[in-house]
């Protein structure tokens, strides 16, 4: 009995410390895991075909791979102005691409849930700068 509690316990103790290491600071940004979750969600929120996802998960990678740049580059930047304007062109030239790839009403419909998801993320603590 005194085995199966110490097994008890110690199963428990190591599954809170792995589930702990993988809370602790900021999560790893991983460009193809979020790539590919994106392009998962907008295929069934915008009702993309094959190859609209298909072109449109070589966009975001291709973005989400700037924009990995971009950050690295910036890290420790004071102006905050310059950082401003590196994403806002990151944004635009992502949206051009999408553009390319989505029939009008998509890209409205694009543009409606990235303004929805930038409102929902200013109410979260800590999201939304502005």
């Amino acid at each position: 009995m005194k085995r199966l509690a110490f097994l008890l316990v110690a199963v428990l103790i190591g599954t809170t410390v792995a589930m702990a290491q993988n809370r602790g600071g900021q999560r790893q940004f991983d460009p193809e895991e979020m790539a590919k979750r994106q392009t998962e969600q907008f295929k069934t929120e915008l009702e993309l075909n094959d190859t609209q996802a298909e072109k449109m998960e070589k966009v975001l990678l291709n973005s989400y791979n700037e924009m990995t740049a971009l950050r690295q580059e910036m890290t420790g930047e004071e102006d905050r102005t310059k950082m401003r304007e590196k994403m806002t062109e990151w944004r635009a030239n992502q949206q051009k691409e999408l553009k390319k790839i989505l029939t009008d009403e998509q890209f409205a419909k694009y543009e409606k849930l990235m303004e929805e998801r930038r409102a929902n993320r200013r109410g979260r603590p800590g999201g939304g700068r502005q």
